[in-house]
């Protein structure tokens, strides 16, 4: 049966992204169509070892793919989602848009896959947020061994996760620091060149930025509701790799080492984590860049609490956290034989 599939937004970094991993995973589609803004009409990209050029997504054909693979932002998708779904193609979406909504599921194969056996209500599926897909699939397999009461969670994130313009802003402020330039934010809300920053995306009533309550609400929707959870989240000079520090509350005890061994087995996880002060081992962001697993190191016991248990999560954001997962849901729904 011959499969198309179609990227929008494919001019961005998880758009190239996803035409990355669509060629390496070998993702059985016959064709393959990039799709941006009419500005970028005709530019070409690469997909594996053949060029594509860009499509006016607003004119473009949507009944003739099977699929679309969407990062193009919230407010497009709220807009050209339900008409592209609506002409018969199948919706993974990146945006924050749609992964609230009770009709459309939320999805990180390695913890959910149960949710791709039949196709959903509104031919619309989401991907998750990128400190999210990383949290959960660490989460899970220490949640079926020993269940999750509460996780306090800290997540350093990486410049990639506010798209080109982030990651030029960091160039551009670190190079101005070394000749001694004016800083001027102009992204972000303060320097982040040398710098830290505790706040992504919106303030909420209650003190919580938009990206903590993603993390949450989305964690639970996922993973478990009756899961606790509690997010800081900072913004950190990097340009690609989320990290997160989790302290879990756990209902049963389980040690370092039985937690080890379980994340070892675990779908989608790699484990470095050893604290000898001559030969350690553990993974940053930089070790992480082109991955596809999400890696867990120094797992540890939390004292503060009954049964706590502590680790540190990072995985590549435009990869797992964003481009990867989405070609997992398509495959997964391709694996079930109704795309």
């Amino acid at each position: 049966m011959p499969r198309n599939i179609a990227v929008l937004g494919a001019t961005g970094a998880v758009g190239a992204e996803m035409l990355t991993i669509l060629a390496e995973r070998l993702f059985p589609a016959d064709t393959v169509h990039a799709l941006a803004s009419r500005q970028s009409m005709g530019r070409e990209l690469s997909y594996g070892d053949r060029t594509l050029k860009v499509k006016d997504a607003d004119t473009f054909d949507y009944s003739t793919v099977d699929i679309v693979l969407m990062s193009a932002g919230g407010d497009l998708s709220k807009a050209m989602a339900p008409k592209i779904a609506k002409a018969g193609a199948l919706v993974i979406d990146n945006s924050s848009a749609w992964r609230m909504d009770p009709d459309v599921p939320l999805v990180v194969p390695e913890v959910n896959a149960d949710q791709l056996n039949a196709r959903p209500k509104k031919n619309i599926i989401a991907n998750p947020n990128c400190s999210t897909i990383q949290t959960v699939v660490a989460l899970k397999p220490i949640h079926d061994a020993a269940g999750i009461v509460r996780a306090s969670v800290a997540t350093y994130q990486s410049t990639s996760g506010g798209g080109k313009d982030a990651m030029d802003e960091l160039w551009t402020q670190t190079r101005a620091i070394y000749v001694n330039d004016p800083i001027e934010p102009q992204h972000f809300p303060k320097q982040i060149a040398f710098n830290v920053i505790p706040k992504i995306d919106v303030f909420m009533e209650d003190g919580s930025t938009k990206e903590e309550w993603k993390m949450t609400v989305e964690t639970k929707k996922i993973l478990d509701p009756k899961i606790k959870l509690f997010a800081t989240c900072a913004r950190v000079p990097v340009f690609v790799g989320h990290c997160v520090a989790a302290h879990l509350d756990l209902e049963r005890e389980l040690s370092p080492e039985d937690a080890r061994n379980i994340l070892r087995e675990a779908p989608g996880l790699m484990l470095v984590d050893r604290a000898d002060e001559d030969d350690p081992a553990f993974v940053t962001p930089v070790e992480s860049v082109g991955e596809f697993a999400t890696f867990v190191s120094r797992v540890r016991s939390d004292p503060t609490v009954e049964n706590g248990l502590a680790m540190w999560i990072v995985s590549d954001n435009l990869r797992k956290g964003a481009a990867l997962n989405a070609v997992q849901i398509a495959e997964g729904c391709v694996n079930a034989g109704w795309v």
